[in-house]
């Protein structure tokens, strides 16, 4: 039998069974504020597309959020005459805690929404959520700054939405193309799990999102979309940027200090191909080698700039050593937390011991480069030294990380194996068996 994993674990990305019946395998939310002029055209249109070209069972959810004009009449109305949209109406304002509100209570495997202007061509709606129902993805969103997309807007929102995400990028390393499109799809799972770590309650509630999931290892898939720009629209574009702004701010620096648990969405074993033991392949090798590069060189600016200070009041040897001793306990720490994954205090001290026999090796290889520059310039000028140290610390850096790998932390088959959760063993592909679900399709 199938293993449940722990709460608060994503399970394995599955397919959901085409006999899937009763309970809606989409639900589509359409936010409104204040809509009663394009309401009943978007929902009719989007339940004539769904009915016709969208196989499964589906819902239409109308998140009304404290609108003043008839817009609840209207969306009460269409949930009675028509069987599949329902109503939920809130007191308060605001994208992202409409659609907080109506995930969090939907019983759909998967939940997308789009804004009710119908921006986006609803061809890619199958597109969109095809990849969350075949488990092949987590999150979907629509992107209008894809190659092959065909936008239709003014320059002025072309500008502020390349700009906004050239921010992400730029601020957050993000690498989803679009975050602003008002077209996304969710895994129900995987919502439960990233909803309460979002904090925003409105326009920046899905970019949030998108960024948590991207940093959780998540698999975003996107879709280019055809969008025509609403010239009606009531979204404030300065007021809407500076609070987006406010959320960047504030993501980045819950990021920069660890301050959200992702590490605990990781998925159980047999869904990750990185996660299997592959005889003869190196496990997370290349991922390894851009981390060690990247400390390796933030490690080796450090020792500069520490050598360079040392130096200021001790001769070149002191002044190496006391550099390289500095550099390399940071440079252990950071490559036994981000490069190979070693979390915990568990031989911390074990560990700093051996990477100073590693920093011995290093401070062998320094201190004989410039033993041996001393020796044939008698007085090397400051930035002759830095190149022979830059040189030197080149080929130590390589040795370093053969010793890091093999030596310091050694990626051993037996030590997965007690590291790796329960549930992860027992839910290996070929021992687990999936129960036939009863239902039948719509």
């Amino acid at each position: 039998m199938r293993t449940e994993p722990p709460p608060g674990t994503l399970p394995a990305r599955e397919h959901l069974p085409a006999g899937w019946a009763g309970t809606p395998v989409l639900d589509v939310v359409v936010p409104v504020y204040n809509e009663e002029k394009d309401l009943q055209r978007c929902v009719r249109r989007l339940h004539e597309h769904l009915t016709r070209t969208f196989p499964y069972a589906f819902r239409i959810t109308v998140a009304d959020n404290a609108s003043t004009d008839g817009t609840p009449h209207l969306a009460g109305e269409l949930a009675r005459r028509i069987p599949e949209v329902r109503s939920v109406r809130l007191e308060q304002k605001g994208r992202g805690r409409a659609l907080r509100t109506v995930w969090s209570a939907s019983d759909a495997p998967v939940l997308a929404y789009m804004d009710v202007d119908l921006s986006t061509d609803l061809n890619a709606l199958l597109p969109l959520v095809a990849p969350l129902i075949s488990g092949h993805s987590d999150l979907a969103i629509g992107s209008r700054l894809s190659r092959s997309a065909r936008v239709v807007r003014g320059p002025k929102r072309e500008f502020v939405s390349r700009a906004y995400n050239l921010i992400l990028r730029g601020s957050l390393q993000t690498r989803f193309s679009d975050a602003q499109c008002g077209f996304k799809a969710v895994r129900r799972d995987v919502a439960r799990a990233l909803l309460p770590l979002v904090e925003d309650g409105g326009w920046f509630f899905d970019t949030e999102l998108l960024v948590l999931a991207e940093r959780a290892g998540l698999r975003i898939h996107e879709v280019p979309v055809d969008w025509v720009d609403d010239p009606d629209s009531t979204v404030r574009i300065v007021r809407t940027a500076t609070e987006d702004l406010k959320g960047v701010w504030r993501v980045g620096r819950a990021l920069a200090t660890g301050a959200l648990p992702l590490d605990r969405l990781a998925r159980p074993f047999g869904d990750d191909p990185r996660d299997r033991d592959i005889e003869d392949v190196p496990r997370g090798l290349a991922r390894q080698l851009v981390g060690f590069c990247a400390v390796g060189a933030l490690s080796t600016l450090f020792y500069l700039l520490l050598y360079s200070g040392f130096r200021a009041f001790a001769g070149s040897q002191a002044a190496n050593g006391l550099a390289l001793l500095v550099s390399a306990v940071a440079n252990t720490a950071a490559n036994r937390r981000l490069t190979f994954g070693v979390r915990g205090r568990g031989g911390l001290v074990r560990h700093q011991a051996q990477g100073l026999v590693v920093l011995a090796i290093g401070l062998a290889l320094t201190s004989g480069s410039l033993a041996a520059l001393n020796t044939a310039s008698g007085d090397p000028g400051h930035s002759t030294e830095l190149a022979v140290l830059v040189a030197a610390n080149l080929a130590a850096t390589v040795l370093r990380f053969l010793l890091l790998r093999a030596w310091v932390f050694p990626d051993r088959p037996a030590h997965r194996a007690a590291d790796r959760p329960a549930h992860r063993a027992a839910d290996r592909p070929g021992d687990r068996t999936s129960a036939p679900d009863p239902r039948t399709a719509r």
